[in-house]
Order: C-alpha cells, then structure tokens, then sequence
C-alpha cells in the first residue's frame, strides 16, 4: 500500500510540475506584451485626465489594451478597426435617440444599426463589437458620452499606434524567423516518424503519421499568416519604410520553406500509403528519411546562421547523390519514394539560399552524374540588427 501511495505522489508531483512549466512558460512568452498594454494602458488614461480633462476618461486606456490585444503585426490595424467600431456606434446613436429618447426601443435600434452597419463595412468581430458597446453607451449614459467616449477612443488608439509603430514595433524579419523555426521543428518531427514507420513496418506508426499531416498543415498556413503581417509591418511601420527589400526577401525564404513543407507532406503521405505487409522494399529509403529529418533539425536550431544554412544544403545535396547510388530497385513504389526524397532534399537546398533554378539543375546533375555536381554557394540570409544580437548570444553555445 505504502508503494502504491509513493507511486501516486509521484505521478501528481509529475503531473504539477508539467502544469507548473507550462504556465511558467506561457508567463514568460507573454508578459512583454502584458508590460506594453500596461504601460499604453497608463499613459491613455494619463493624458485624457490631464490633457483633455475628462474626469473619467475609463475608456481611453480600454481602447489602448484592446488596440494591442493582437498579434505583433496587426495592432497597428487593430488601432483603426477599434476607432472604426466607435465611430459607428456613436452615430447610430445619435440617430437613435433624438426618434427613439433614451429607452429600450432606442438602445436595441441603435444597437442593431451599429452591428449591421459594421457588419456591412467589412464585418470584423472587434469591429462589430466596438459599434455595439459604444451604441450602447452612448444610448444608456447620455448626456454628452458619446463624443467624449470618442475623443477618448482617439486617445486610447494614438497611444497604441503610437506604442505599436514608433517605440515597440514589432520586428518582421524576427517574425518570420519564429514562424520559420516552427514550422521547421514541426516538419522535422513529422519526417522523423516517417522514416520511423518505414523501418519499423508498423501500421500504428502509419496512422500516427497520417493523423500527424493536418497539424503540420495547420504550421504552414500559421506561416504564410506570418507573411502576410511581417509584408504589412514593412508597409505600414515608419521604422521599416526604407528597409522593406530585407523582409522581402525573407518574405520569399519562407515562401520556399512553404514549399518545402508541402514536399514533406507528399514524403509522408507516400511513406505510409501503403499495406504493412508490402514494407520490405520500402523500408530501404529510411535512413535518407531520417537523415533528412536531422537536416531539417539543425536548420530549426537557427534559421538565420548562413554557416548553418550552408551546411544544411551541402548534406542535403550529399544526400542526393546517395540516394541516386543506392537506386537499383525496379519497383515503382520505392521509385515514388526516391523521388520524394530527391523533392524534399531540392526543396530544403532552395529554401537555404540556393536560386530555385539553381537548385533544381544541381539536384539534377547530382542524381544523373553525381561526379560532375558541383558545391553549393548558399547567399547570406537577410539580417537586421535584432537578428545580428541573436545570432551573436547563440555562438558562444554553440
């Protein structure tokens, strides 16, 4: 009994301690945004107290939280949507009252306009939502609310522009570069349990695989969202206006990693299409999968190392060239899958800083004359100074 107890100890002391990391490390990801909407939280209700002395501008530092409560990239569009919102809402207020008075009948109709009118405007939700409190409020409150909520929701939003533009703004390369990394990490392991499936010749690790290929889809498209809001970063930012090339550039890099997620995709997809029992032929490409996960491994370790990326590409054209040796097999399954190899290993020297084209001729030659491929030359991947400082705290452990 005594051991049984100690066992369960065990197991909840385990259990509290994955509760207790996972909440620790969700504080410590997040309480940089936290310590900013705080600070634009103050500094909204400093300035319509003080500046334009109202007695109780309390949605003033509400419209600085809510404009920065999203992604790093769209705040500054959160900002507009939110003024949008209160605009509309005032309006169909004051439409409202002067037919309606301050009652129910009022309240509902200038609330049903606002959310209509949002909806008509482009239906965002933050937007629809602002319309409907601020109707609301302005319809309840009277006497004066509405302008005043609006000249604080100014306030609040200039803040937060001025907080998400000016003294905080996000940095879209290192954007991209997280968006890169997890995706790569996730791509990683859904190849390492291909090639795990191919040698071990088990169908429960084919249907983990396959279970495994929408979440790795769901990656991408967090990567190509992650694209669009570092391109609207460099468009919309003062900061970035002259160096929109470098996150073009980089917008491109993780346009090819997309490809590249989508090659991996049709790896796995083909690796496990098949009946267990037909696994034998099959089994021989594994140690490529594997070491191809191993790649894709060192490239989420650091995204933006040209060193890393350099080799990266060289063992991926290594690759090629073993995979073309070991090719004797007639059967066209492991045909299939040679070449999803050889795609996947095109895609990985393209998104590492090969021209495409330039990758697909080297591939080309190291799979029909692999003694006439020559070495790579991988370009330099874009930098600022942000991911200088990081690539300079990573050497030392390296």
């Amino acid at each position: 009994m005594w051991r049984r107890r100690r066992g369960r100890v065990a197991r909840w002391r385990r259990a509290l301690l994955h509760v207790a990391s996972g909440a620790w490390g969700r504080v410590t990801s997040g309480i940089w945004p936290i310590v900013q909407q705080t600070a634009a939280a103050s500094t909204a209700w400093l300035t319509a107290r003080h500046l334009v002395d109202h007695r109780l501008p309390f949605f003033a530092p509400i419209a600085a939280v809510v404009a920065l409560n999203a992604a790093r990239g769209e705040r500054g569009v959160n900002a507009v949507r939110l003024l949008l919102g209160v605009v509309v809402g005032i309006l169909a207020a004051d439409a409202a009252v002067p037919m309606l008075h301050h009652g129910y009948g009022a309240l509902t109709a200038a609330t049903f306009a606002a959310m209509l009118v949002a909806l008509a405007l482009g239906g965002e939700r933050i937007v629809i939502a602002q319309a409907a409190v601020s109707a609301i409020l302005a319809v309840t409150v009277g006497g004066g609310a509405g302008p005043q909520r609006l000249t604080d929701a100014l306030i609040g939003a200039g803040v937060a522009l001025l907080f998400s533009q000016l003294v905080f703004p996000a940095e879209p390369v290192m954007l991209l570069r997280h968006a890169e990394a997890a995706a790569l990490t996730d791509l990683t392991d859904l190849v390492r349990h291909t090639a795990e499936a191919l040698e071990r010749n088990d169908q429960t690790l084919n249907d983990s695989v396959a279970q495994r290929l929408p979440t790795t889809r769901d990656t991408l498209s967090d990567l190509a969202h992650a694209r669009l809001r570092s391109s609207a970063i460099a468009r919309h930012s003062p900061l970035w206006w002259g160096r929109g090339s470098t996150v073009l550039r980089e917008c491109h890099d993780a346009g090819r990693l997309d490809l590249l997620g989508m090659s991996c995709l049709m790896l796995a997809r083909i690796a496990t299409a098949h009946r267990v029992g037909d696994s034998r032929q099959l089994a021989k490409p594994a140690p490529a999968v594997r070491e191809l996960a191993d790649i894709l491994e060192t490239l989420a370790s650091a995204p933006e190392d040209h060193d890393t990326r350099q080799r990266a590409a060289q063992r991926a054209l290594d690759l090629i060239r073993r995979l073309q040796a070991s090719d004797t097999t007639k059967d066209p399954r492991p045909i299939a899958l040679h070449m999803a190899v050889h795609m996947t290993a095109t895609d990985l020297i393209a998104f590492a800083g090969v021209d495409p084209a330039t990758a697909v001729e080297v591939a080309r030659q190291a799979r029909t004359a692999p003694e006439q491929s020559p070495d790579l030359q991988v370009r330099a991947p874009p930098s600022t100074p942000l991911t200088r400082l990081r690539r300079r705290r990573r050497r030392p452990g390296r």
